[in-house]
Parts: C-alpha cells; sequence; structure tokens
C-alpha cells in the first residue's frame, strides 16, 4: 500500500498569486475547507498566504490537508498565496479565491 507515500520522482506544482482583493477570515477558512476536494481541485498539499483583510488587518494563513490555520498578522506589502500540490486545477483555485 503506497498511498500517502510521496516519491521524489512523483510531480508537484507550485503555483504563487499576488492580489490586492480584499478577504474576511471566514472566506479564507472557506476556501482552505474547499481545497480538501481532491475532486475539484487536485491534490493539494500545502497553501500560504497573507492577504489584506476587509477591515485592514491582514490574514495569514498556513493549510496543510485537515489543517487550515487562519490568524491575523503583521503587513504586507502586497498580499500573495502560494499553492503547492500535485494535477492542481489552478483556474479552479484562482476561482475559489475570487482570483
Amino acid at each position: 500500500d503506497h498511498e500517502g507515500h510521496h516519491h521524489a520522482d512523483e510531480v508537484f506544482q507550485s503555483f504563487g498569486m499576488e492580489t490586492s482583493h480584499k478577504f474576511t477570515t471566514a472566506q479564507i477558512k472557506d476556501a482552505l475547507g474547499a481545497l480538501s476536494n481532491f475532486a475539484m481541485y487536485g491534490q493539494v498539499l500545502r497553501a500560504k498566504g497573507i492577504v489584506e483583510g476587509e477591515d485592514g488587518q491582514w490574514i495569514h494563513f498556513d493549510y496543510v490537508p485537515g489543517e487550515p490555520d487562519v490568524r491575523l498578522g503583521s503587513a504586507a506589502v502586497t498580499g500573495m498565496l502560494c499553492v503547492i500540490g500535485a494535477g492542481l486545477d489552478e483556474d479552479g483555485i484562482r476561482e475559489l479565491f475570487g482570483l
């Protein structure tokens, strides 16, 4: 049973985007929760980012499957997020985050 084991020869994708879009923590939590939908978005192994909140605070997030960590933190110059995984639907993920 090799399920769950990752080998170095597997092809992983990583893509990042910058955004000036403003979010609420609820939107980020919902989006991160949706990333576990393998059928829709591919196999997301990690997602992280810093985006501006609608209230002017900055939202930091770090996601591994089953464990979204969302918190308020220090400001960044511009919002950005990065998603790492395999077979990712990049357009679908952009749409999920409203980008």
